[in-house]
């Protein structure tokens, strides 16, 4: 399915004040140049309150969405490694996270627009139904309102996001490989993340006017996506993003925020 010439349009979004105390993992300055959405980090895998405070200012400066980046609380292991969080106490977690965050974007001149899962929470969050309720749940308590959730298309997140009425975004990966279900290869296994710059951008291209990927197995597997995520913490994160946006306008592509 190629979209229409009229209708190319795709957000393109980025992990971001990925740092703590005195490191920096990620490039927020140059990437906030590039991307319309930035996932920024609520403390509980990476970022603290100046790191966000600085990013939501920036962003805001630069017309950048602000989406809380939420995860499991474990600063140790980057938020990669699955944990049985009770729901109640999950949903209080995420909550505790964007409500966190929005002080900062609030305080910027700006807000928190969406929420998106990180790491071990995101892939969880692919097929735990009660894991998932307890994300939609914190972001409920966080805003009462109808606050859009990024996340991966057909994933029990984005069903339970519909159930309680929120919006959902649906997102791909260009630096990531997938299998033939459609979800993510698990870091743990070769080749899961995709380094070579001509193949991620290849690949970018492919989902703004294919909706499309081909899997690890050489399936292709149609992907309607709204919003393109360059991971912050690749090294030359910035030079991709710069790269993958240039060729996506090239090509006839218009990148904008979804919302």
């Amino acid at each position: 399915m190629t979209a229409s010439l009229a209708n190319l349009s795709i957000d393109l979004n980025a992990d971001l004040g990925e740092g703590f105390g005195r490191w920096q993992l990620t490039d927020d300055e140059a990437l906030l140049s590039i991307v319309t959405s930035a996932n920024v980090a609520c403390g509980f895998h990476a970022g603290d309150p100046s790191t966000m405070r600085r990013v939501c200012e920036l962003a805001a400066e630069r017309g950048v969405r602000v989406g809380a980046q939420v995860s499991y609380r474990d600063l140790a292991g980057f938020g990669r490694r699955s944990m049985d969080v009770p729901p109640r106490e999950l949903a209080d977690e995420i909550a505790y996270q964007i409500g966190a965050l929005e002080i900062f974007a609030r305080a910027a001149g700006t807000r928190v627009h969406y929420v998106k899962p990180h790491g071990a929470l995101y892939n969880r969050s692919v097929h735990d139904e009660a894991q998932a309720a307890a994300v939609i749940e914190g972001v409920r308590l966080a805003v009462g309102g109808p606050l859009p959730v990024l996340g991966l298309p057909g994933s029990r997140l984005h069903e339970a996001a519909r159930t309680a009425g929120l919006p959902v975004i649906a997102e791909a990966f260009a630096d990531r490989a997938y299998t033939a279900a459609g979800t993510l290869v698990p870091r743990t296994e070769p080749g899961a993340v995709v380094h070579d710059p001509d193949t991620v951008v290849k690949r970018a291209l492919g989902f703004a006017r294919d909706r499309a990927v081909t899997s690890v197995d050489g399936r292709r597997i149609e992907v309607d996506v709204r919003s393109l995520c360059v991971h912050g913490d690749t090294p030359g994160a910035a030079d991709l993003a710069r790269r993958v946006r240039s060729e996506l306008a090239a090509a006839g592509v218009r990148v904008a925020a979804f919302i």
